[in-house]
């Protein structure tokens, strides 16, 4: 079974998250905010990464620098979520490295998908 941490400031989206995953037969841990999930990450070593950018604390951006810059961590497929629009917010997320990028409100669909391609890649 893939562990998939998520890490997500918004109740709301973090439980749906957390429920779709779990119910395709995922492992999810969870975190509130960038800093917890940093520390998630480093202690548990998931399989995967799903993070929002605009959060308290450390921004995403900061938690997948931090991941990257540690060889026990920098491996781990990391996925950007946000709710941003921007061009600017993807492309830097993607130069960064990252495995891939979704847009909030995100079908269940888009969601699975990109899981789906990160982890084969991985």
């Amino acid at each position: 079974m893939k562990t998939i941490l998520v890490i997500e400031d918004n109740k709301e989206i973090r439980e749906n998250t957390i429920e779709l995953l779990e119910l395709k037969g995922f492992h999810i841990i969870a975190a509130m905010n960038g800093k917890v999930g940093l520390n998630l990450a480093k202690a548990e070593k998931p399989d995967m990464i799903l993070c929002d950018i605009m959060m308290p604390q450390m921004n995403g951006y900061e938690v997948f620098a931090a991941l990257k810059e540690d060889a026990a961590t920098a491996h781990i497929p990391f996925i950007f979520v946000t709710a941003s629009v921007e061009r600017s917010e993807v492309e830097t997320g993607l130069g960064m490295g990252a495995a891939g990028y979704i847009r909030k409100p995100f079908e269940a669909k888009e969601l699975f998908d990109a899981i789906s391609s990160c982890l084969k890649e991985g």
